[in-house]
């Protein structure tokens, strides 16, 4: 889990199966207090727009999507009384883009495609500076990894060249010997 921060506003993101994903919950907090957080989610879910993008971007990344369902709120959204829940969405299309968490760390999370469209709902540009924020998270991950494998290339290399003087340097006789220099420590990161 990590976070960002969007115009003072700390947003959460999490991993889901490898995946992304940007809380909502806490981007609605940008615009209106916590309690109408859901509300806000709702009002955009409610949208005729917002549903042919969710269902779009199902229809290309979801295999097991409910399509028919999918007509069957697109047809909804039409009319005023039409209201619909995240959840009420994933559990009739098996959308996996959305994804409601209960408990500690809950709320409403989207894969990030997802996440940067609902940015709009709050203001042009958050959603900017949403993605800018991103972005740089996921630089500082890439540079993190970079280290990371460097250091692991090391460790590697290492044993490779420590292994190589045992067997074709070190004479015999001087192998089995308990002397401290005579085995080298490994180095760390």
């Amino acid at each position: 889990m990590a976070k960002i921060t969007v115009q003072q506003t700390d947003i959460t993101v999490v991993n889901i199966n490898d995946q992304d994903y940007i809380s909502l919950t806490d981007m609605a907090n940008a615009k209106e207090s916590e309690s109408r957080a859901a509300d806000i989610i709702k009002n955009w879910l409610r949208n005729r727009y917002t549903i042919e993008f969710l269902g779009t971007w199902e229809i290309i990344h979801n295999p097991s999507f409910k399509v028919v369902e999918f007509d069957h709120f697109r047809i909804q959204a039409r009319l005023p009384s039409f209201v619909l829940s995240a959840s009420e969405w994933i559990e009739a299309t098996n959308a996996m883009g959305l994804v409601v968490k209960k408990g500690r760390y809950g709320g409403t999370y989207a894969y990030k495609d997802i996440a940067f469209e609902f940015g709009s709902a709050i203001s042009v540009p958050f959603k900017l500076y949403l993605i800018e924020e991103f972005q740089r998270l996921k630089e500082q991950e890439q540079a993190l990894l970079g280290w990371s494998a460097k250091c692991e290339l090391s460790k590697i290399n290492y044993r490779i060249h420590t292994d190589a003087i045992k067997k074709h340097l070190i004479p015999r006789p001087l192998r089995h010997n308990k002397h401290p220099w005579s085995t080298p420590t490994r180095p760390t990161c």
